[in-house]
């Protein structure tokens, strides 16, 4: 669905909302992974990235550790490119930093059919070796099609397969919320 066809149906989640589930989440991460030891962050482009950096900054805030954080285009990994665009834009992996043996964290904004979160662990193999991949992600809305859940969750939202959830983050969208869209 074209989000421009779309119309807020309700705020769900505000800026502090917000604030709060990125401090559990930082928590809950440092708790799983025992530190932050061979521990790295990585965001899915586009909204998965602001996502990453605030949970590195509350880490380092927390334990005195800046977290490597990297940047993951899967755009050529999608099982539905030929329906994205006629000729999608590719943008750059910025992943300064070697995976192999890491705990790596992959973060996005929506967990719902785990298209995405697939196409993002294939991109990350090609990358390198992890010790292991968790995913960490503001809501989960439900309707997987692949057997894939989130380590980490800012909040689960059960939503109709007509709504869409709008994860607005101020680096992009000029304010955090998180919004209920329905077709207008």
């Amino acid at each position: 669905m074209d989000k421009s066809e779309m119309i807020v149906k309700k705020e769900l989640i505000d800026s502090a909302a917000m604030g709060r589930a990125i401090t559990r989440i930082a928590h809950e991460i440092l708790e799983k992974n025992k530190g932050t030891e061979d521990l790295v962050l990585i965001g899915i482009r586009t909204r998965g990235v602001p996502l990453a950096e605030r949970l590195a900054a509350k880490i380092e805030e927390i334990e005195g550790v800046k977290l490597p954080t990297g940047i993951l285009d899967i755009t050529l990994y999608r099982d539905d490119l030929s329906t994205v665009a006629q000729q999608p834009i590719v943008h750059r992996t910025e992943i300064p930093f070697d995976i192999t043996g890491k705990k790596v964290v992959l973060v996005d904004d929506v967990l719902y059919t785990g298209r995405t979160v697939r196409a993002a662990l294939d991109a990350l193999i090609d990358l390198g070796r992890p010790l292991q991949i968790q995913l960490a992600i503001m809501i989960d809305r439900g309707h997987r099609e692949l057997p894939i859940r989130a380590d980490f969750v800012g909040k689960n939202l059960p939503t109709s397969k007509d709504e869409v959830v709008d994860v607005n983050f101020k680096e992009i969208d000029e304010k955090d919320a998180v919004l209920l869209l329905e077709k207008s």
